[in-house]
């Protein structure tokens, strides 16, 4: 366990948040699992045209995951906790929060070169 966060900790664990965050709240691949606590819907906009709306599913404890995952502010939270708490109680774990920092920063890299 460490005892203090070194600032190349810091940036790891802040682009694995970054990560991890972005995997749960808009990757395909985490569909599946958002079905779970999330449901969508279709609707119309003031200007007729359909668009799917999510709202949770479920009380008590579905309902609040999936208003966490509809927020990528809340979600970013709790995925930094988790993340931190990982670090602290399985030291290994180092090394999947560094796989994950490097796909963030990949991503970032991505779409600056998409945007120019």
């Amino acid at each position: 366990m460490f005892t203090e966060l070194s600032w190349l900790q810091f940036i790891i664990l802040a682009f694995a948040s970054f990560r991890f965050t972005h995997l749960l709240v808009y990757d395909d691949i985490s569909i599946p699992l958002r079905r779970h606590f999330i449901e969508p819907s279709a609707q119309k906009d003031e200007q007729g045209q359909v668009i799917t709306v999510f709202e949770p599913r479920g009380t008590g404890i579905r309902r609040f995951i999936g208003l966490i995952l509809l927020c990528h502010w809340c979600t970013g939270i709790w995925s930094a906790l988790f993340l931190t708490a990982l670090v602290l109680f399985v030291p290994g774990a180092w090394w999947l929060l560094i796989i994950l920092a490097a796909a963030g920063v990949a991503a970032i890299i991505e779409t600056i070169v998409l945007r120019l």
